[in-house]
């Protein structure tokens, strides 16, 4: 198959193409700063539609975009000239309540996952933006709110649906393929498509959310404060630091929109009754701004900063995991965090510990078992004419705390001019990921991403 019209004819999904209704906005990522034009994009709408697509770029020797919910921040999910594999029309999600296991469609996001699984009282563990995609999260790994208590996405993760880049379908679970279940547990895009994820749920229905805001003079505080609470805190705290320009939300009193804070976002997802209770070590932390504290349910919580990043905005972002938070790591936190440029931008410190240690290092290719943060730092910001800017900004901050961090960090904070870092993400799972490559991507298909090449003959 090596022309459009030999395309067309394979699938019943739309192939769009330039000049074809639509291009502009399919062609469109997340993240602004990418404005690319693929040659193809292929609407899939089944499993042969993703085949097809697949043995398209194969066979034409193109680079070859998987987008799901369009999150990357690089903008993995285009390219000039390529194919895109847009599944977006695929956002099916069955719940089974009777085994507590739902299985989603390669393009649904969290917010349709929540929205399925909410109707019976559960969840798993997805993101802190309701609008990414269940893969690319989970692909990478899947931290959120409620990591501490169920593990990260891919500890929930039961079995995968995979198109190969030989166009094959398989299984991949712990009986089937079980190499390629390790390497999807971790190891981001690289051995194929996965149309669909069958994940193990967990009773949340509602839970008990705090926002507040503190003064910066109180940031030090805050950052000793989470060093110590973390560590021992009940699992059912899913709770972050951050740094932040307060927005003009009714809660937040009008004359201190705009002003720079720092936050502490707290989810309890224990037992509502002791929701109130829960929030008290935050409120004797320090004197707060402003608060907002109450029962939420979990699919509102997981949208809540949904209008904060919004498709469109130029966005750049770095990350680090941190074993230990040393008062030399909170100085550079209270140096460059007071300086985030607008409320799209934020440095987040979210809690991997309970749960996600009690899997082993080598059990999921997700190698920092023992960190107890991942960090990111990001903006997000309008006008092009702040790139370098802006970008400067997140650079400096993760230069100035990454001594004090590990070398690796998440996968999915990773930015397009981090593929040097990717061996240091995975520590001493590099190797053997390079060996799964080779065994299901021995020609590196699958490369618009952070790139694991196939291991050597």
């Amino acid at each position: 198959m090596n022309t459009i019209q030999e395309l067309r004819e394979a699938v019943r999904a739309p192939v769009v193409t330039e000049g074809d209704p639509g291009y502009d906005d399919l062609r469109a990522v997340h993240n602004g700063m990418f404005d690319k034009r693929p040659q193809v994009i292929v609407r899939a709408e089944q499993v042969a539609d993703v085949t097809a697509a697949v043995a398209y770029a194969r066979d034409s020797n193109l680079d070859l975009s998987i987008r799901g919910g369009g999150h990357s921040a690089p903008g993995f999910g285009t390219n000039d000239g390529g194919v895109v594999v847009d599944l977006s029309l695929m956002r099916h999600v069955h719940v089974d309540p009777a085994t507590q296991t739902a299985r989603a469609s390669g393009g649904a996001t969290w917010g349709d996952f929540n929205y399925a699984t909410h109707e019976f009282g559960l969840a798993t563990t997805g993101g802190i933006i309701s609008t990414t995609g269940v893969g690319g999260l989970t692909l990478g790994g899947g931290i959120g709110y409620l990591s501490r208590k169920y593990g990260l996405s891919i500890d929930n993760l039961l079995s995968a649906q995979v198109v190969l880049a030989d166009g094959s379908v398989v299984t991949a679970s712990a009986t089937e393929h079980p190499d390629l279940f390790w390497a999807l547990r971790g190891g981001g895009g690289n051995f194929g498509v996965v149309t669909s994820f069958e994940f193990q749920l967990h009773p949340v229905k509602d839970v008990h959310v705090g926002l507040f805001f503190y003064e910066l003079e109180s940031a030090g505080d805050l950052f000793r404060f989470f060093r110590e609470f973390i560590p021992t805190a009940d699992e059912g705290y899913g709770a972050f630091p951050a740094f932040q320009i307060a927005p003009p939300l009714p809660f937040i009193p009008e004359d201190r929109h705009g002003d720079t804070l720092c936050a502490a976002i707290v989810v309890w997802a224990g037992d509502l009754a002791v929701g109130e209770s829960a929030m008290k070590p935050f409120r004797d932390l320090a004197p707060a701004v402003a608060e907002m504290v109450g029962p939420m349910p979990y699919p509102a919580m997981n949208a809540a900063f949904d209008g904060l990043f919004p498709k469109g905005l130029r966005a750049y972002w770095k990350g680090n995991f941190v074993k230990e938070v040393s008062d030399e790591l909170i100085d550079q936190h209270l140096i460059y965090g007071p300086q985030v440029p607008e409320v799209s931008a934020t440095m987040h410190m979210y809690p991997i510990n309970g749960a996600c240690h009690r899997v082993g290092a080598d059990e999921t290719a997700f190698a920092f078992r023992d960190a107890t943060f991942a960090t990111v730092i990001l903006d997000s910001w309008q006008d092009p004419a702040l790139d370098a800017e802006r970008i400067q900004w997140v650079r400096d901050y993760a230069d100035a705390t990454a001594p004090h961090s590990e070398p690796g960090g998440y996968i999915n904070f990773m930015a397009a001019d981090d593929a040097d870092r990717i061996p240091e993400n995975y520590r001493g799972h590099f190797a053997r990921l390079t060996e799964v490559k080779r065994t299901y991507d021995p020609g590196n298909l699958f490369h618009v991403n952070q790139n694991i090449p196939p291991g050597a003959q």
